[in-house]
């Protein structure tokens, strides 16, 4: 366990709406579960800005693996039951999707072509940033699991810089959007 995922670990219990959805995802038992993207960076940020912990956070991403159906319906199913889960306004800010069906919509929504995952985990290698590539998960014995295919570190120095295994389209217009809400942040294009 590395010192930066220990001090992410402290910042991320220091979060309390963040520990409140990590809970309550634990309870629903998704299969191969995790919140990441900007629910666990963005307290990372305000906490080294000084900001309040929920600062900035617009949604909570709760990606699970369920590769036996594909279909839209099922994975309706577990968008309802995953929002029936939490009370307002959380309900409308968790977004559950089914990590396994994901290449079926994203070149439609994304116009880059996009090969099925195996994993929720990697799911994270093909974020548009190293720094958005970080998971968390409450497990059973309440210890959190951090999922960082890329390491913690562009995270605590605030480094945006583009995925070394991806061209992600658009990534100019992401790094304005965090500059806007964080301008400490460094940024590569």
């Amino acid at each position: 366990m590395s010192a930066l995922e220990n001090r992410l670990r402290g910042i991320l219990r220091a979060t309390p709406t963040l520990m409140r959805v990590l809970d309550t995802a634990r309870s629903l038992a998704l299969p191969d579960w995790l919140v990441f993207s900007g629910a666990v960076y963005q307290p990372v940020w305000n906490h080294l800005t000084g900001r309040a912990p929920d600062y900035g956070i617009k949604d909570y991403d709760l990606g699970y693996f369920d590769a036996s159906d594909l279909s839209y319906e099922a994975e309706d199913v577990v968008i309802r039951r995953v929002a029936a889960a939490f009370p307002p306004p959380l309900r409308q800010m968790v977004e559950a999707r089914n990590q396994a069906r994901v290449h079926l919509w994203f070149e439609d929504h994304f116009g880059e072509p996009y090969a099925a995952l195996t994993c929720t985990a990697e799911a994270l290698t093909r974020f548009a940033a190293p720094v958005f590539a970080v998971g968390a998960r409450l497990e059973a014995d309440d210890s959190l699991t951090i999922v960082a295919p890329f390491g913690l570190e562009d995270l605590f120095a605030m480094r945006i810089r583009p995925n070394p295994l991806r061209h992600a389209r658009g990534l100019a217009r992401v790094i304005a959007s965090a500059r806007a809400r964080w301008p400490e942040l460094s940024a590569e294009t």
